[in-house]
């Protein structure tokens, strides 16, 4: 798309008609049309700027590239503007893209979103103005006047092409957004259960005097590989060593029994029960 923008220059000259031309991503302006093809004067990339309606001015759109580059432009009316829009919006979503075609796969669902998004709050921005447009147009401020049915038609004819385009824009988040979630809801997660080989346990008869543990069973241990393995045979070990300090302890438990059945009666004990 091209034609004559009016675009803010200084204080001293104020707005200036350009010739400006949008060819794919590259936003450019002449001083005339004539002067296309001898080198533009300066150029803004789409990909990289914010596309502003301003709230007051129906004919005004702002380029601004945050801390570097601002373009502040007047188109001839109200639906000249909406036609600049559509396009420099067409052509922020479908930016060029020279990266490879695997980081392309990888992101390409989330830039077109975002490109999408943001054509959305610029479309909200303009059916606000031009809603507030048809209500000042139904209902005049000085009392008594008529509606102004020229002013309501046009804004009426505007806001039904924007939320043409509003819904037409919609609809296409809906389809990148189903695309995009659609496999990871069909994607079962990965499973987190950590498989354990399991080694039976073996029964192990040791005698009274043993320690419960032998020097080669350590020196085996000590070779072995940490894992399940290792873990049950600690486990068996452990085992045998409560087993031999639970036998100690009840052959001790018996020896004490008996040498208190062998002691005689306690004398006083008794003579105090022949008293009572």
């Amino acid at each position: 798309m091209e034609g004559v923008l009016h675009k803010w220059t200084n204080y001293l000259s104020g707005w200036q008609p350009r010739y400006f031309v949008l060819h794919g991503t590259i936003f450019s302006y002449y001083d005339s049309q004539e002067d296309v093809g001898k080198g533009s004067k300066g150029s803004i990339k789409m990909a990289v700027c914010e596309i502003k309606v301003h709230m007051a001015d129906n004919t005004r759109i702002d380029l601004v590239i945050p801390g570097e580059q601002y373009f502040y432009l007047k188109a001839v009316n109200a639906a000249e503007r909406q036609k600049w829009l559509v396009a420099l919006g067409s052509a922020k979503a479908c930016l060029a893209d020279v990266r490879t075609k695997k980081e392309r796969d990888i992101s390409e669902n989330d830039d077109c979103l975002k490109s999408k998004m943001s054509e959305l709050r610029l479309y909200c921005d303009l059916l606000m103005q031009q809603v507030h447009k048809i209500q000042e147009s139904a209902h005049p401020m000085e009392c008594g006047s008529t509606p102004d049915v020229e002013k309501m038609n046009e804004a009426s004819s505007l806001l039904k092409a924007t939320c043409n385009t509003f819904i037409n824009t919609l609809e296409d988040c809906m389809k990148i957004a189903s695309v995009k979630i659609a496999p990871e809801l069909l994607t079962p997660p990965e499973s987190t259960v950590v498989h354990v080989t399991s080694t039976p346990l073996r029964r192990v008869r040791r005698s009274v005097s043993h320690t419960g543990v032998a020097p080669d069973r350590n020196a085996e241990l000590n070779q072995e590989q940490k894992g399940s393995v290792t873990v049950m045979r600690n486990l068996e070990q452990m085992a045998a060593h409560r087993a031999t300090r639970w036998l100690r302890q009840t052959e001790e438990n018996e020896r004490a029994d008996a040498v208190r059945e062998t002691e005689p009666a306690n004398p006083t004990q008794n003579a105090q029960k022949v008293k009572d």
